[in-house]
C-alpha cells in the first residue's frame, strides 16, 4: 500500500538497488578472491593492482566497452607485453617507464583495446623487472579468472546485465582520437 507521497515505491526501489549493489559487491569479492588465490600473492602486490581496477569494471561497469573481453584481454596483455619488452631492452630507468606507458597507451588506442586499469601494467612490469612468463602468470591467469567469474555470476544474479555485453566490442567504440580533433 502506498501513501500520497509514494514512500513505499521509493523504499522498494532503494531495497532493490541495495540488493543489486550487495550482489555485485559479493561477485567482485568472489572474483578477485579467486584470482588472488589462483595467481598466488607474489612478492610484490603491485603485480596484482591492475586486477583490482578490472574487477571494478567487470562488476560495476559491466556493459561498458572498456569492460568487454576485447579491451580486457587486449589491454592487459598488450600493455604488460610492452612493459616487459621495454624493461628487457632498456632496463629500469625513468625514461623506460615513460616509454612503456606511452607505447601501451598508443597500442590500446590504435587496437581499440582501451582498458584503463591495464594502463598500470607497463609501469608494474618495468618496476618488477618482469619476464615474459608474467603474461601468463599473473596477468593472463588473473584476467581469465575474473572473466569466468563475471560470466557465471551475472547469469546467476537476478536482473543483472549479462557479461560480456559483446565479446569483440571495440573500446573506444569510435575513433581513437575522438575528442582531440575538430
Amino acid at each position: 500500500m502506498t501513501n500520497e507521497s509514494g514512500h513505499s515505491g521509493r523504499l522498494g526501489r532503494i531495497t532493490r538497488d541495495l540488493g543489486c549493489l550487495i550482489l555485485r559487491a559479493v561477485g567482485a569479492a568472489v572474483a578477485i578472491g579467486l584470482a588472488l588465490w589462483f595467481v598466488g600473492t607474489p612478492s610484490s602486490p603491485f603485480l596484482l593492482a591492475s586486477l583490482g581496477g578490472s574487477t571494478v569494471f567487470l562488476f560495476g561497469l559491466t556493459g561498458a566497452p572498456a569492460a568487454q573481453p576485447r579491451a580486457l584481454f587486449g589491454g592487459h596483455l598488450g600493455s604488460a607485453f610492452i612493459g616487459i619488452l621495454c624493461f628487457q631492452m632498456f632496463g629500469d630507468v625513468l625514461w623506460t617507464y615513460v616509454l612503456a606507458l606511452v607505447l601501451a597507451f598508443i597500442l590500446m588506442l590504435v587496437t581499440k583495446t582501451v582498458h584503463p586499469p591495464a594502463g598500470a601494467n607497463p609501469l608494474i612490469m618495468v618496476h618488477e623487472h618482469a619476464g615474459f612468463i608474467a603474461l601468463w602468470q599473473p596477468v593472463g591467469l588473473g584476467i581469465l579468472i575474473l572473466v569466468l567469474v563475471a560470466i557465471v555470476w551475472t547469469r546467476l544474479t537476478p536482473r543483472a546485465v549479462h557479461y560480456p555485453a559483446g565479446w569483440f566490442e571495440k573500446s573506444p567504440p569510435s575513433g581513437p582520437l575522438d575528442g582531440w580533433g575538430a
